[in-house]
C-alpha cells in the first residue's frame, strides 16, 4: 500500500485545494500560537468546510488545555488531534482520534511510546531540538524510527523534502510521512511544485 501524505501548516483554501489535487491524503491545520504557521480557527473551519470528501483533517496542538482542543475540534470539524508537546498519556483522550508527536534525538527518545501505546492511533516522530516544538526542517537518524513501528503505525516527519522522501519512505516504511516546512514558499505559504513533488515521490511515482 502505498504510503500516506500529511501536508502540515496550512494557512489558505489555496494550498489545501492544490495539495488534495496533488494526492494529499491528510491535511494538517496549526493552532499553536507560537508557530509561523499558526492558523485562527475560523479560517480553519472555512477552508475545511470547502474540502472533497475523504480527505483527513488534523489540528496540531502544543501543550494546549484539553477543553480548549475539544472546543476547537467542534468549531473547525477538524478529524484528528495531533499533541506535539509534552502531553501526559492521560491527557491524550479526545472525541477524536489522536495521534502523539514524538521528538527524536536517540533511540532512547522511544522510551516513552510504551506508556502512550493503546491510547492513541499513530506516533508522528520528529527531530528533537530544544528550541521548538517542530517545523525545524532537520532530518534524525531514521533507523531509530524503524525500532518504533512495534508500538504502532509511525507517521515520519522531520526534515523531510522532495529530495529525501522516497529514500525515506524506502529505508522506514512508515504509514505515513508529513511534510511542512521542506515544501514551502515561505513559512505558511506552500509551493505547488514542491507538494507535487513530494506527494509524487513518497507515493513512489518518482521523477528526476
Amino acid at each position: 500500500m502505498p504510503v500516506r501524505v500529511k501536508i502540515c501548516g496550512i494557512t489558505n483554501l489555496h494550498d489545501a485545494l492544490s495539495a488534495v489535487e496533488s494526492g494529499a491524503d491528510a491535511i494538517g491545520f496549526v493552532f499553536f500560537k507560537g508557530s509561523p504557521r499558526c492558523v485562527a480557527e475560523d479560517t480553519a473551519a472555512t477552508i475545511i468546510s470547502k474540502l472533497p470528501p475523504f480527505v483527513t483533517t488534523v489540528g496540531v496542538f502544543v501543550n494546549e488545555a484539553p477543553e480548549q482542543i475539544e472546543k476547537i475540534i467542534h468549531r473547525t470539524a477538524i478529524d484528528v488531534v495531533q499533541l506535539h508537546g509534552d502531553e501526559p498519556p492521560a491527557q491524550c483522550s479526545f472525541s477524536c482520534k489522536v495521534i502523539k508527536a514524538i521528538r527524536v534525538r536517540s533511540l532512547e527518545s522511544l522510551d516513552p511510546l510504551i506508556d502512550y501505546q493503546g491510547r492513541v492511533s499513530a506516533f508522528l516522530l520528529d527531530t528533537y531540538t530544544p528550541d521548538a516544538y517542530g517545523g525545524t526542517g532537520r532530518t534524525f537518524n531514521w533507523d531509530i524510527a524503524s525500532y518504533a513501528k512495534p508500538f504502532g503505525n509511525i507517521i515520519l516527519s522531520g526534515g523531510l523534502t522532495p529530495d529525501n522522501v522516497a529514500e525515506a519512505v524506502q529505508r522506514v516504511s512508515p504509514y505515513a510521512v508529513d511534510v511542512s516546512s521542506g515544501v514551502e514558499s515561505h513559512p505558511g505559504r506552500k509551493d505547488p511544485k514542491k507538494v507535487k513533488l513530494f506527494i509524487e515521490r513518497a507515493k513512489g511515482n518518482r521523477r528526476n
